[in-house]
């Protein structure tokens, strides 16, 4: 084993960085040819086909069979024009990963040999073996029948000649089986109560689109070293390793440049991404070592959730190529900084307004305070299920660690916007008519809001849910999530608070209060309600811990015991009234992420089990056998006093080393124990909490023991590469 290690440094250092062969194009010469967009279907469609599936993706009208059939005729043309052979129905089941399954466009023909085929039929709907995918229950594993359906908003594509076609996925009964149905659900239940509200101040608001702008953390680590860690390759993490004597702390990789075999990777899944029609925009190289970052430009949710499924493929494809590995773990090395993936989120009309960007006149700034409010009382209502849609085995390493948000969930506005609040908490009246030069006076201040904020907002990075100048900024989420767990949660805690903001100011407008000052009322009081999440300072501080007890937020750190958010009334109430989950369908999710939780510690377990007994424990024998046959040599040349001099250190090298190799055997013993208890309980929340409660502390125990061994062993007999290899060799 340490022969490979060496081996897979003499293979890095050898390697010259791959460049494109490639004729410079600009990127709009390019941009979206694997897609099949409007442009395209304007070449490929007829002009009833065209309008058809036009009004379908704005208006979600049905596709009748014969337009579907013309639809299906102009894609495939387009395709096979492409090169494409197959067709897939592209989703996202609930393993965080993508899923297809390619058949050819071939048919018998009626003379004999074969011709390319595609109907209406098999581009709306498929029927996939849905057996192995995770339900929760919802299926029986020996009811194989699960359905696909074509999801008209995403636009299909090609990779590898392969025609994708973006659909959801559910069950023979109806259930959902995927993140993309429930995603669709909450963006249209968003859309309804955002327009209800928008109405308030524009009449001509008939459309609210919900858009994400993702900004993806990965690290890249070299393939031959990648190859020479069993931990990393099947887990994502290094799950061992004495921090290196230099890593982040002179914060010289921060936006440094980027080096050159790492730019060339970028430039080629960057082209391949531009050709998918994903517009990224930004790439930099991060604050930990071997650490980078891309981000898009905000496209809506949806697409933005099918855009980052597909770059996060492309990445780890292009990484190959460039004998790179990219790592998407939240916390693959111990001591420095993890990966996230901020989501900023925005809701736009289709007027053209950003409903979080304050206008030039008090109306325009009225709707902006309201919908700013509106979504600081929902996160303050769902806060403990916010937390809960971005909590992982992987994600927990990270919160709070002086890299990412705490597991307090709270929201920042900055004090400009905190003493906009206060004010109108101060001057609005209750339940009292609002005198002429009252109204002018709130009404002028309200139309200061642009100046005010101008060059005035700023990010606190401590803060999970973060108000940056036109959008807010969900910093909480995972690098390795699905967006769609965070945003189906965040869109429909909204779409449920805008609901009931319409709800309580039509009822003071029915009982004789004017629209704008029923409009301040109800707004008031939010401002007060929702007071408590409201937080401003160092969310790292153990002053904030203790202050947020005292507002009444929560701070579960525990995976397990995050999740039974989704069991309270409340969370089951606001799924079905906006019909995003039924209970069968939220209670089968909830099953699926006790048994994610579950099998990513078992395997991390054993795994870090396996490595001990067959790796550190005897190349830690093999090194104590050459301190004692040192030592014998000594006493067969000095004198007993010479001897006892020479040889203490030594002596009490090799009792350090097999304290560390016996201390290692034993825990890995009992961790080995505590697991086969785990795993008779047949309760899958229960057996979650206890792989987190019992199974998991002995991985932090064994790997003391094997971190100090590795600064006493030699480091020509170490079998893994170590954190100054996998961090800093490029």
């Amino acid at each position: 084993m340490a022969k490979l290690r060496f081996q897979a440094l003499q293979e890095l250092f050898r390697r010259e960085p791959i460049k494109s062969e490639k004729k410079a194009q600009t990127t709009s010469e390019y941009y979206g040819n694997n897609v099949f967009d409007r442009t395209k279907m304007k070449k490929y469609l007829n002009i009833d086909a065209y309008e058809v599936f036009t009004r379908s993706t704005e208006k979600n009208e049905p596709i009748d069979r014969t337009l579907a059939d013309q639809i299906a005729a102009g894609m495939k043309t387009w395709a096979t024009e492409m090169g494409a052979t197959h067709y897939t129905h592209w989703f996202h089941p609930l393993t965080d990963s993508t899923a297809e399954k390619h058949d050819a466009f071939i048919e018998f023909s009626e003379f004999g040999g074969v011709v390319e085929n595609f109907s209406g039929e098999r581009l709306a709907q498929q029927e996939p073996d849905a057996s192995s995918f995770p339900s929760g229950g919802l299926r029986n594993t020996f009811e194989a029948r699960g359905y696909t359906a074509w999801d008209t908003s995403s636009p299909a594509f090609i990779i590898n000649r392969t025609l994708c076609i973006p659909t959801i996925f559910v069950s023979y009964t109806g259930e959902a089986l995927d993140y993309k149905t429930p995603l669709l659900k909450a963006l249209s239940a968003m859309d309804k109560a955002a327009v209800d509200v928008c109405q308030y101040f524009d009449k001509n608001v008939r459309k609210v689109t919900s858009n994400t702008g993702w900004e993806q953390e990965y690290f890249l680590i070299d393939e031959s070293l990648f190859c020479a860690r069993p931990d990393m390759m099947l887990t994502g993490r290094t799950l061992m390793g004495h921090a290196s004597s230099k890593d982040q702390q002179m914060d010289d990789h921060y936006f440094g440049a980027i080096p050159e075999r790492v730019k060339a990777f970028m430039y080629d899944f960057e082209q391949e991404a531009y050709k998918l029609g994903i517009p990224i925009k930004t790439r930099h190289n991060e604050v930990a070592p071997n650490q980078f970052e891309c981000a898009p430009i905000f496209e809506e949710t949806n697409l933005a959730n099918d855009h980052n499924q597909l770059v996060m493929e492309l990445m780890r494809r292009t990484a190959r190529k460039h004998h790179f590995r990219v790592l998407f773990h939240e916390k693959p090395f111990a001591g420095i900084n993890g990966s996230g993936k901020h989501c900023n989120w925005s809701l736009s009309t289709d007027t053209g307004t950003n409903l979080f960007k304050p206008g030039r006149n008090p109306k325009t700034n009225l709707q902006f305070l309201t919908f700013l409010i509106n979504t600081v009382k929902a996160v303050h209502k769902n806060s403990d299920l916010l937390r809960a849609s971005v909590m992982s085995a992987g994600n927990t390493h990270r919160m709070g660690a002086n890299e990412a948000p705490p597991s307090i969930i709270s929201a920042f506005l900055g004090r400009h916007l905190t003493h906009m609040l206060n004010e109108i908490v101060e001057k609005v009246p209750d339940n009292k008519e609002m005198d002429p030069e009252l109204k002018t006076d709130l009404k002028l201040n309200i139309g200061k809001i642009p100046e005010i904020l101008l060059d005035n907002t700023d990010r606190n990075r401590t803060s999970p849910f973060a108000f940056t100048g036109n959008r807010f900024e969900f910093r909480a989420v995972g690098s390795a999530a699905n967006i769609a767990a965070p945003m189906i949660v965040l869109n429909t805690a909204i779409a449920q608070q805008l609901k009931d903001f319409k709800t309580e100011v039509d009822e003071l407008i029915f009982s004789g209060t004017k629209k704008d000052e029923a409009i301040f009322q109800v707004l008031k009081k939010y401002i007060i309600e929702s007071e408590p999440v409201r937080f401003e300072g160092n969310g790292y501080s153990k002053e904030w811990e203790t202050e947020a007890q005292k507002r009444g937020l929560t701070n579960i750190k525990s995976v397990p015991l995050g999740l039974d958010a989704y069991h309270k009334k409340e969370a089951k109430e606001l799924f079905r009234n906006l019909g995003i989950y039924n209970n069968k369908e939220l209670e089968g999710r909830l099953e699926v992420e006790y048994e994610k939780f579950t099998k990513i510690i078992q395997i991390e377990s054993r795994v870090l089990g396996d490595l001990s007994i067959n790796h550190i424990v005897p190349t830690g024998v093999n090194y104590m056998n050459l301190l004692i046959k040192n030592v014998q040599g000594l006493k067969d040349i000095f004198d007993d006093v010479e001897y006892k001099s020479l040889a203490k250190g030594r002596i009490e090298q090799i009792r350090n080393v097999s304290t560390h190799i016996s201390d290692i055997k034993e825990l890995v013993n009992e961790m080995i124990e505590a697991r086969k208890i785990a795993n008779r309980i047949s309760e899958t929340r229960e057996k979650a909490i206890a792989y987190d409660e019992q199974v998991r502390p002995f991985m932090e125990k064994i790997r003391v023991h094997i971190d100090k061994l590795e600064l006493i062993v030699d480091n020509e007999i170490w079998p893994l590469p170590k954190y100054r290899e996998l961090l800093f060799a490029r």
